[in-house]
C-alpha cells in the first residue's frame, strides 16, 4: 500500500482555480491552491495519474524538506543535512532549479541554484570522495529549491521536462501559444466538447489540439515520452501502466465539429502535421480561410476562442484589425460564444461589442485578458425581448 505524501502543481497565472478545479475532479486530497500553484496530497499512484492527466499543470513537485533559512550558507550547511541517498547515488546525474523571493538572500537564483549543487555535490564527495554529476539537459533526478522569505522548500520534481511539453507539437509558427495556457483557456471559457469549436487564426493547431483532448476526455501527456520520476529508485512500472490504462478506458467520443481556419497555408500545413502526432486527424478540421473573409458554416451553438497574433508578430494597423474582429463577429457568427486572448488592452475598445467577461492572465511576462462576447441571433434587443 502506497503512503499518501504532499505534492505541489505549479501553474501559470490566472489558472489557479483552473488547476484546483481539475485535481478534484481527479480524486486529490487537501487541495489549497497558492499564487501559481495548487498543493494537494495523493499517493504515488496518484503522482503518475496528475502528471499524464493535468492540462494545466506545469510541474509536479514532491517537497522533501523545509526549513528556515537566512542566508546562502546556512542552505547549503541545512541541504547537507538531508539524507541524499534515499534520491539518488554518487553514480547519478542531477539538476537544480532554484527560485528566490527573499530580502535575506542579496544573491541570484543562479547563485542560489550553485550554492545548492555544490551542497549535495560536497555531501557525496565527503562521504563517498565521489561527485555526482550535473546534468541540466537529462537528469536523472531534477530538484527545486523554493526560497520564500525565510522558509526554504526542497522538492523533486517528477515531471521532468515541463508539462506543457506535450510530446505532439514538431511544427510552430512564431511565439506558439504555449499548451498549459491553450488548455487552460478553454477550460476557463466553459466548453466541454457538447457543441462546435471554432479557432479562427489556429496557427500551428494548439488551441485545437487541446480542445480536440478536452472534447473526448483524452489525457492531456498521453503522448509524452518520459515523465521525471521513471527514473527514480522507486519507480513501480506496473502501477504507471495500470494507471494509464484507466485513464484510456475514460476516452468518450466527441460528435461536435472542431475547426481551425488560418490565412497561411504554411500554418495549415504545421497545424495538420501536429494534429496527426497528437493522433487526432479524424475530430479536427482545418481550411485555408480568411477569417475576415468567413461566415459561420455550421448549425447550432458554437465556441470561437481563439490567440490573435499581437505585440511583435502584428505588423498591421491595430485599430483596423480589431475593428474587423468585431464587425466578422457581428456579422457573419451568430448564435456563438466567442472568446480571445489579448495583451493589447487597449485595443480592445476597438472591437465595438460589449465583453461580458474579462479574465486577467499573463501570457509568458505580458498582462494579458481574456475576453468573451457573447453573439446571439438577430440583436440584443431580440433576445431580450424573447427572454
Amino acid at each position: 500500500m502506497n503512503a499518501n505524501f504532499k505534492m505541489v502543481a505549479t501553474t501559470m497565472f490566472g489558472l489557479e482555480e483552473v488547476l484546483a478545479t481539475e485535481l478534484k475532479n481527479l480524486g486529490a486530497q487537501n487541495i489549497e491552491t497558492g499564487v501559481r500553484s495548487v498543493s494537494f496530497v495523493g499517493d504515488k499512484g496518484f503522482m503518475y495519474k496528475a502528471n499524464i492527466a493535468l492540462r494545466t499543470a506545469i510541474r509536479i513537485l514532491k517537497p522533501i524538506k523545509n526549513f528556515k533559512v537566512f542566508d546562502e550558507d546556512e542552505l547549503y550547511k541545512k541541504l547537507q543535512l538531508i539524507n541524499w541517498e534515499k534520491y539518488m547515488n554518487a553514480d547519478s546525474t542531477f539538476s537544480i532549479g532554484a527560485v528566490v523571493n527573499s530580502k535575506n538572500f542579496t544573491s541570484n537564483s543562479h547563485y542560489i541554484t550553485l550554492k545548492s549543487k555544490d551542497a549535495i555535490a560536497d555531501y557525496f564527495r565527503h562521504k563517498y570522495h565521489k561527485r555526482p554529476n550535473v546534468d541540466v539537459k537529462y537528469p536523472d533526478l531534477k530538484i527545486h529549491v523554493h526560497i520564500q522569505k525565510d522558509m526554504c522548500s526542497v522538492s523533486l520534481d517528477s515531471s521532468g521536462d515541463s508539462l506543457h511539453k506535450r510530446g505532439y507539437r514538431s511544427a510552430t509558427n512564431i511565439a506558439p501559444i504555449n499548451e498549459v495556457l491553450a488548455a487552460g483557456l478553454i477550460l476557463l471559457s466553459g466548453y466541454t466538447g457538447d457543441c462546435n469549436f471554432i479557432d479562427p487564426m489556429c496557427g500551428s493547431g494548439t488551441i485545437l489540439i487541446e480542445a480536440a483532448m478536452i472534447a473526448n476526455n483524452i489525457p492531456a501527456n498521453i503522448n509524452r515520452n518520459e515523465f521525471g520520476f521513471e527514473k527514480w529508485g522507486d519507480y513501480d512500472e506496473d502501477l504507471f501502466f495500470t494507471i494509464q490504462d484507466s485513464l484510456l478506458k475514460k476516452i468518450r467520443n466527441s460528435y461536435f465539429k472542431i475547426m481551425g481556419f488560418d490565412k497561411a497555408p504554411s500554418a495549415i500545413r504545421k497545424a495538420n502535421e501536429n494534429i496527426k502526432n497528437a493522433n487526432l486527424s479524424e475530430f479536427i478540421g482545418v481550411h485555408h480561410v480568411n477569417f475576415f473573409n468567413s461566415v459561420k458554416e455550421v448549425f447550432g451553438p458554437t465556441y470561437i476562442l481563439f490567440n490573435p497574433p499581437y505585440g511583435e508578430r502584428l505588423n498591421i494597423d491595430v485599430q483596423e484589425f480589431y475593428k474587423k474582429i468585431g464587425d466578422t463577429l457581428k456579422n457573419g457568427y451568430p448564435n456563438s460564444t466567442v472568446w480571445f486572448i489579448t495583451s493589447d488592452i487597449e485595443a480592445l475598445k476597438y472591437v465595438g461589442l460589449r465583453t461580458s467577461k474579462r479574465i486577467p492572465l499573463k501570457n509568458g511576462d505580458l498582462d494579458c485578458r481574456f475576453v468573451r462576447y457573447d453573439m446571439y441571433e438577430g440583436t440584443r434587443k431580440t433576445k431580450k425581448a424573447l427572454q
